[in-house]
């Protein structure tokens, strides 16, 4: 939905309104102020201690494989088995670990019985692992300062406490362009319509479901050439506009898209800059979008297998040419698709 880094595709001009957060970095349009996203319950007490425990080490883990002994290994297994918690704790299962703006972060939790919560503020977070160690996966924003930044992790029986993780700095490449102001300036009535639509899918992008993901590892939803433009920036006869969130895949409209991964279709819609886009809720806070289809072959409340079909490439929207934009969401975060592919 947002243009290509390479040539190829492009959208005509970025949008002349934006969101901070995650629409508008989702739509890539200039910054304004937006409504706050509604809190997810439960939320944790403010915290006046930080306790930085340290990740566990392989010697660790058999530290507490002693501990427990064969009889509770036994009945550890069986509940793995049971209830595959432990699936997506494998490395085979996980995305790339990028601690970036507009990356992931895995941060290591510890052992407990039962699964913690934990929170990016009030947003609540994947938490993946079983009980020798559970693991928390962090969306990180593309416009996150790089230092040090916090999450809340509660494990049942103890106190609410706070976990450092390190924002590594990254650079994205910025795009200045000259265009004629009215690819830039919306018209009242399109202004309106994108902060309904806008306030729609604030709404949307808040589901945070069950089951969890057995792995987090996608798919490319459609065959095509794919560029590198996600972070990129473009300033538009000298607005700046917020950075590009997603991989766009050039390919022919009417070329079949597919679900990166399994999940459940909990939005759908034809919108004034994505066009017609499919919205997925594959649990636990992870969403997918495909935008700009020619057609859709879901409804909402549909639960799709990875690789079915969904709809077909197109340029619906605020586009010049066919191409398929794909966006990835964790925590309510819009986060590089690249860093959960299997391949």
């Amino acid at each position: 939905m947002a243009m290509l880094a390479d040539p190829g595709p492009a959208h005509a001009a970025d949008h002349p309104r934006c969101t901070t957060g995650p629409i508008g970095g989702m739509l890539g349009v200039p910054a304004t102020p937006c409504p706050t996203f509604p809190p997810a319950p439960p939320q944790p007490p403010m915290l006046q201690k930080r306790l930085v425990p340290p990740a566990l080490s392989t010697s660790s883990r058999r530290a507490v494989v002693r501990a427990v002994g064969a009889a509770g290994l036994l009945l550890l297994g069986n509940w793995r088995l049971a209830s595959g918690a432990g699936e997506a704790a494998t490395e085979a299962n996980l995305p790339q670990v990028a601690p970036v703006p507009g990356g992931i972060a895995r941060l290591s939790l510890g052992p407990s019985q039962e699964r913690p919560r934990a929170w990016a503020g009030e947003v609540p977070l994947l938490v993946l692992g079983d009980p020798i160690e559970w693991s928390a996966l962090v969306g990180i924003p593309l416009s996150a300062t790089p230092g040090e930044a916090r999450i809340v992790v509660q494990i049942e029986g103890q106190a609410p406490r706070e976990l450092a993780y390190t924002v590594n700095p990254k650079s994205y490449a910025e795009q200045r362009l000259k265009v004629a102001p009215k690819t830039v300036d919306l018209s009242p009535e399109d202004l309106a319509r994108f902060e309904r639509e806008r306030d729609h899918q604030a709404q949307v992008i808040a589901a945070f479901s069950e089951p969890l993901p057995p792995s987090l590892r996608m798919r490319v939803p459609t065959p095509g050439r794919r560029s590198s433009s996600f972070g990129l920036r473009r300033v538009f006869n000298g607005q700046s506009r917020n950075p590009h969130s997603g991989m766009d895949i050039a390919a022919p409209t009417g070329t079949p898209v597919v679900a990166p991964l399994a999940g459940r279709v909990i939005d759908t819609g034809d919108y004034f800059f994505n066009g017609q886009t499919v919205w997925l809720d594959h649990g636990g806070g992870l969403l997918s979008m495909v935008c700009h289809l020619s057609a859709i072959d879901v409804t909402t409340g549909d639960v799709l297998d990875a690789g079915q079909r969904l709809g077909a490439v197109g340029a619906t929207g605020r586009v010049t040419g066919p191409h398929l934009h794909w966006g990835v969401m964790l925590n309510r975060t819009m986060v590089d698709p690249a860093l959960l592919l299997a391949e």
